[in-house]
Formats: C-alpha cells, sequence, structure tokens
C-alpha cells in the first residue's frame, strides 16, 4: 500500500495539469507569437576573490606540492539568455536558450584553491576560457508551463545558485502553474547537473555535504498568498534518490506600522530522513531557521535563530537549496545539533546618500556541534571528531547600482567576511575579500 506521503507527492504532481484544463483564463490567452514575444539579453559579470587563511590553516592548490595560506581567483564572464516567444492557440510551444563562458583574468594554479570556486580545471591545469550552452523545450496551456531540458531552477529545496561567476543549471522536467488565484504550483524531476565552474553539462547530481550521487532528484510543492494581508505559505517535498526524502515549511509575515515601520518574521523549516539505499548512511535531521526584523525609515534589523536537530549535517543538492536564514557567506552553520544566532542590520543608502547604494553587516555565532555519531560520510567537515564545536562569523556586505545614464543598471559590490572556528567545528579560519562587477544588456 502506498504511503500517505506518496499520494501527496502525485497529487501535488498532477494538480497543475488539472487547474490547466479547468481554467478559463490564463497567460496563453495573451501570447505575443514565437517570434514577436522573444527577447535576448546579455550579463557581463566581473570577480576577484582573495581568501586569506589563519591560525595556522592552509589550502591546498590546483597545482598541489606545498600547502598556500592565501588563495586568490580572477574571472570574467558572459551570461546569454535567449527566451521565444509563446505560439498562438490554446497551446503554446517555445524554446529557451542559453550560452554561458567565462575567462580567466590571470589567477594562476598556484593561488587558486584545489576546487576553483570561480575557474574551472582540468586536472592540475587552470583553462584560461570555459563555456557551456544549453536548452530548453516549453509549452503552456492557460497559465501552466511544461519545460524539458537544461534550465534553472527555483525553489527552497532545488534552487539553482547564481552566487559566483556562472549560473548553475540542471537537465529534467519541470511544471510550473498559477492558474489558481493566490497559489503558485511547481513539480519537476531532475537527472542531471551543471556546476557553477563546470566545463560541460550533464554532470551526476551531488550533495553538498556527504558528497554522495544519485541517479535524481523529483520534487513537488508551491506556495500562497493567504487572505492573511502580509502573510504567505509554502511547503515542498523532495527526493534525493536512494539518499533522502525532505519536506520544507516556510511562512514569511510582514505587519505595517505607522511612520514607515514595519516588522517581519521569516520562517523555514527542513525535515530530512533516509531512504531507500541511504547512500548518504542514517538521515533523521530537522533543521529550521527563524528571522525577526524591525524595519523603520532605511534601516533594518533583523535577530535570527537557527537549529540543526540530528546526528549529521543539514544536506542539500545544488549549491543554492538552502534557504535558511544562518547560511552566510562562509560557512552554513548546519553541523550536526548546531544552534546559532544571528544579528544584521542593512541600510539602505540612497536615502542618505547617493540613489542606488545599500549596505549590510551581519554577525553569526554557533555551539552545540557534535560530529561523534556522523558516520565518517562526513570525513571533509569532521575537525576532531569531538563535541564541542564552535564558530562565528562577521559579514560586510557594500552595493551601488548605478541609477541612470549610459551606465544605467551597473552594478558595483564588495564582501567581506571572516571566520572563526575551534578543531571541533572543522571549517577553516579564514578571511574573504569578493569584488564583482556585473553589467545587464537588453539586446531585443
Amino acid at each position: 500500500m502506498r504511503s500517505t506521503k506518496s499520494y501527496i507527492y502525485s497529487l501535488c504532481v498532477i494538480a497543475p495539469l488539472v487547474v490547466c484544463v479547468t481554467a478559463h483564463a490564463g497567460a496563453q490567452d495573451d501570447a505575443k507569437g514565437f517570434v514577436e514575444g522573444s527577447s535576448l539579453s546579455l550579463l557581463n559579470r566581473l570577480v576577484y576573490e582573495q581568501l586569506d587563511y589563519q591560525r595556522g590553516n592552509t589550502t591546498k592548490t590546483v597545482a598541489g606540492g606545498a600547502r598556500s595560506d592565501q588563495a586568490k581567483e580572477g574571472a570574467y564572464g558572459l551570461m546569454l539568455n535567449y527566451s521565444s516567444g509563446y505560439t498562438r492557440g490554446v497551446v503554446g510551444f517555445g524554446f529557451d536558450a542559453h550560452a554561458f563562458g567565462g575567462v580567466n583574468l590571470g589567477s594562476d594554479a598556484d593561488s587558486v584553491r584545489s576546487n576553483p570556486r570561480y575557474i574551472a580545471k582540468e586536472n592540475k591545469d587552470l583553462k584560461d576560457s570555459f563555456g557551456r550552452a544549453g536548452a530548453a523545450l516549453k509549452l503552456r496551456i492557460s497559465s501552466t508551463e511544461l519545460k524539458l531540458g537544461e534550465m534553472r531552477t527555483k525553489n527552497p529545496i532545488f534552487h539553482s545558485s547564481d552566487t559566483r561567476l556562472l549560473p548553475e543549471t540542471n537537465r529534467g522536467w519541470q511544471i510550473t502553474s498559477t492558474d489558481i488565484p493566490s497559489l503558485s504550483l511547481q513539480a519537476g524531476r531532475f537527472t542531471k547537473w551543471t556546476d557553477r565552474n563546470a566545463r560541460k553539462n550533464g554532470n551526476e547530481l551531488l550533495a553538498n555535504y556527504s558528497g554522495v550521487n544519485a541517479d535524481s532528484f523529483s520534487f513537488a510543492g508551491g506556495s500562497w498568498i493567504t487572505p492573511i494581508k502580509g502573510l504567505s505559505i509554502s511547503s515542498y517535498l523532495g527526493q534525493y534518490e536512494d539518499a533522502w526524502n525532505t519536506w520544507y515549511l516556510g511562512s514569511f509575515y510582514k505587519h505595517a506600522l505607522a511612520d514607515k515601520q514595519s516588522i517581519s518574521l521569516s520562517l523555514n523549516l527542513y525535515r530530512n530522513t533516509d531512504t531507500g539505499k541511504a547512500l548518504a548512511g542514517k538521515v533523521d535531521n530537522t533543521t529550521w531557521s527563524l528571522m525577526a526584523s524591525y524595519a523603520f525609515g532605511p534601516h533594518k534589523l533583523g535577530l535570527g535563530y537557527q537549529k540543526v536537530d540530528g546526528d549529521t549535517p543539514f544536506d542539500y543538492v545544488n549549491r543554492g537549496s538552502i534557504w535558511l536564514e544562518n547560511a552566510m557567506q562562509l560557512s552554513d552553520f548546519n553541523a550536526p545539533n548546531e544552534a546559532s544566532w544571528q544579528l544584521k542590520y542593512d541600510i539602505d543608502l540612497g536615502q542618505l546618500v547617493i540613489p542606488g547604494l545599500s549596505a549590510g553587516v551581519a554577525y553569526t555565532r554557533g555551539s552545540g556541534i557534535d560530529y561523534k555519531r556522523a558516520g565518517n560520510i562526513y570525513n571533509g567537515f569532521l575537525g576532531t571528531g569531538s563535541a564541542g564545536g564552535k564558530h562565528w562569523e562577521r559579514d560586510v556586505l557594500v552595493r551601488y547600482t548605478v541609477q541612470d545614464g549610459q551606465a544605467k543598471g551597473l552594478a558595483l559590490e564588495l564582501r567581506w567576511g571572516m571566520h572563526r572556528a575551534n578543531q571541533a567545528q572543522g571549517e577553516l579560519n579564514v578571511n574573504q575579500v569578493r569584488l564583482l562587477a556585473e553589467m545587464p544588456m537588453k539586446i531585443f
């Protein structure tokens, strides 16, 4: 007999198809045509990062040999994205395509980590340039869309990261539907993955912390804008084949106060349990975060708490599939049994200095880490393997986006981070500086 979870999962997959048949009006009614509705854009991105390791910590470089207490990378990326319109009629057909390329800007094998963050490598050699391309067919009925091929995804359990030089992509199918007012549904199954600095598409799916590969990741769920003003709820079910099942519950609430003030609450909860062959070992993990924020004028203060209840780290597939509030620049604060606090402050300097300028600072501290029962599969994060792990991180972000003129849209960003840990925590002590410049261009 099938489990209740299986029935719910099947319902979530079928629901968008049922909706598209019963809906009377939708986005397809306004289809402009394959060519008439098409668009082409280009994003230029320049990144430089320097990592300085502290307290005797070092990193292995691509060249091998002696370890280094510093890692540096610089790269330039180009992201060309094409999206066709939909053909007219009850069923609309379309086509999306992308081409990504990266260029090494002087980084050498003696100064780049053995697992580069931005640049592609081949054995002990760095590639001077690398690139990849992909495409997806799309079909739309009403406001329900099916995509099949290479694409980016966006949801809390299978999210394509775009925090480095080039974005992640995945190969498979995905259905999205917004035919029901205030409800957005989504389901998909993906069998291949392309990392941010990969030289080709179609690699095996990979778990971030256990490092295990699996044949597929399937998911279904959605988000609901409730009748309560300012409150939205989302929930997803997913399965990393023969590794773990995952369930996500998220909620966001914002309440406006007088004089340009507001308070907000953000909840993210994940529940992972092993399944099938249990490739990642015995997984029984509940991890959640809660962030409370108070905004007044250009200022915003936030206080967050995050807890991992389980003997293994909170693990996930795809680099961006962690929507926990304390997942920071240098650490996710997701170790076994870890509890962490975060204090953050953001300011919109556009109201005080120059339009388009913003800044933020954050301090996060975690403790109670215990890897003793995690299993050897997590050796890369064990530290001494003892209890009592603790660490902290400080982060600063400054970003400026040009608001008008010929350079409109040009964004300049500076990130600075500092991470410190004891031996039982397992991650390295490091200072980070990252500079980014990006310029979007709409070709047509």
